[in-house]
């Protein structure tokens, strides 16, 4: 059984892939995961939301670098 890693996406990245890379781990549609992230930073007062993506830019690794 192969390990599913997490990796910021470069083939459908918008901004810095984090979003992107999350749903192809999770193997969803990345509007789906889009469309969620705005709910929940315009619902968290932007802050939260902000912060957990730019800690998530820095620590998950680029796609580029592996593959």
């Amino acid at each position: 059984m192969t390990k599913k890693k997490l990796y910021r996406s470069i083939d459908s990245a918008m901004l810095g892939g984090v979003l992107a890379g999350f749903a192809e781990y999770f193997e969803i549609d990345v509007t789906l995961v889009r469309v969620l992230y705005v709910f929940i930073t315009i619902f968290s007062a932007f802050f939260p939301a902000l912060l957990a993506y730019l800690i998530c830019w820095a620590l998950i690794p680029s796609q580029k670098i592996f593959h």
